[in-house]
């Protein structure tokens, strides 16, 4: 009996600084900017939020991150993986939440150097202007965080959900 010979993964890269330990005050200041700025957002929207940014902005530890904190908070596989291509899978999500991807992408892709008025105007139809506040502010925040990550190169697939909460 031959067996099939399992061909190796890549090597896993190492981070190229450990920026948290070498700005602790800075990253104390993000984790505490983080929780003010999920305040009062459902939790599976805001993984939504979370993964659609880092989808953009090619962040991989924010993706692990984040795609397992929404399994956790019940979330399916299903939406998870239609959220790359959400436009052409609308049926998948709620209106409330298309507008909050829609204007998620309007943020973190500002090349225009702005958020069209259509865009910031379904989302305020969807949202009440707090709870758009905090949208705003959460998009804003994951954005950061995507930097981070992806200019120290964090290593994805190590992440336990909940692990920072």
């Amino acid at each position: 009996m031959t067996t099939a010979q399992e061909t190796p993964y890549a090597h896993e890269h190492s981070p190229r600084l450990n920026w948290a330990e070498h700005a602790p005050e800075v990253y104390k200041a993000m984790v505490r900017l983080d929780i003010a700025a999920r305040r009062g957002i459902d939790p599976k929207l805001l993984e939504l939020v979370k993964i659609r940014a880092s989808q953009l902005n090619h962040c991989a530890y924010c993706l692990d991150m984040h795609t397992k904190d929404a399994l956790a908070a019940g979330e399916s596989v299903e939406r998870i993986i239609q959220l790359g291509a959400w436009e052409e899978s609308r049926h998948f999500y709620t209106e409330k939440e298309l507008a909050a991807i829609e204007l998620t992408e309007a943020v973190t892709v500002i090349t225009d150097g702005f958020v069209p008025d259509e865009v910031y105007a379904r989302a305020a139809e969807q949202f009440e202007e707090a709870e758009l506040a905090q949208l705003i502010a959460a998009i804003t925040v994951i954005n950061a965080w995507n930097r981070f990550g992806v200019s120290t190169r964090m290593v994805p697939g190590h992440y336990k959900a909940g692990q920072f909460k």
